[in-house]
């Protein structure tokens, strides 16, 4: 039976910070998405978000690696866990709501248990992660609606899109495990974002012309957000979080952070959400909840 931390009350709230954070990004992305291309609002994310990130492993004195594997390491990373799942994912957000972004956004780690068992020997698919992951995916299944993928038309592709997004976020995981194990978690966020700035840069000049600052407020106001405070600071965040509550217990996040893009996407947006997206989340909770061991351990183990 797998061990996890408590969570203190100071774990709690900072869990319940990076939620609100990356909940409102869905937001705020969708804002700039108004006067940006999805390139572009990438583009912006991981630039800003770099020189962010680098100021913060100045200021902590933090070696800089010097090995041409690492570095390489970072790239691959910039790519699956920033260029491809942000692209597509912001994309998709043009098509769909903010909120069902969110939510389908959350079957990240039920890929993620699927990646680390393709993998890696020690992470086999146990009863418990099987019946995990097939809940979680009747919860993607159930939120996408799959009488909607008859048609194939732009919404459709979307939800497909985010879901590709998730899958390269579950492949990202492993490739971090294999190539960028012992580096420190600010050297490594900072190293990512730079990889994908330097894949983002000249794909987003090419593809949608060339970057800009002379953008409305608004855009600014959100591309200021989700770069610096929905990535830099997210990141940190998330590694604090991580250090205070465990690997499992983060798992929570995923669950915190559709509520919170749900009702910012209601409130400023007006989006309205189908109650198959509700019940879809509530399955694909579900399955979180197993694969966190929580529900798993309420069965006596002869039960199991």
């Amino acid at each position: 039976m797998s061990t996890q931390k408590s969570i203190s009350s100071r774990a709690w709230a900072e869990m319940l910070l990076l939620a609100a954070i990356w909940g409102a990004s869905f937001l705020s992305i969708r804002i700039a998405l108004d006067e940006v291309g999805p390139l572009t609002a990438v583009a912006h994310r991981v630039g800003w978000a770099a020189l962010a990130l680098w100021v913060v492993v100045w200021l902590m004195r933090l070696p800089v690696p010097r090995d041409p594997k690492i570095w390489l390491g970072f790239l691959g990373m910039g790519v699956l866990n920033n260029v491809i799942p942000f692209a597509l994912m912001s994309w998709g957000q043009l098509h769909i709501e903010t909120g069902l972004t969110s939510i389908l956004n959350a079957a990240t780690a039920i890929f993620g248990v699927i990646m680390a068992a393709l993998f890696f020997a020690d992470e086999r698919i146990t009863a418990r992660k099987a019946i995990g992951v097939g809940l979680g995916f009747a919860g993607v299944a159930m939120a996408i609606g799959l009488e909607n993928l008859r048609s194939f038309d732009l919404r459709s592709l979307a939800q497909l899109a985010v879901i590709g997004g998730t899958i390269s976020y579950a492949l990202a995981s492993v490739w971090a495990r294999k190539r960028l194990a012992g580096q420190p978690p600010q050297v490594a966020a900072a190293g990512m974002v730079t990889g994908s700035t330097l894949i983002m840069l000249p794909l987003a000049w090419m593809v949608e012309g060339p970057l800009t600052l002379n953008l409305q407020t608004d855009t600014m106001v959100a591309i200021g957000y989700y770069a610096l405070i929905g990535t830099a600071l997210a990141y940190l965040l998330y590694y604090r979080v991580l250090a205070m509550a465990g690997s499992g217990n983060l798992m929570l996040v995923t669950l915190l952070i559709p509520p919170f893009a749900i009702v910012l996407g209601g409130l400023v947006l007006q989006e309205t959400l189908r109650a198959a997206a509700y019940g879809g989340f509530a399955l694909l909770a579900l399955g979180l909840l197993v694969l966190d061991g929580r529900i798993w351990r309420l069965f006596p183990a002869r039960a199991r």
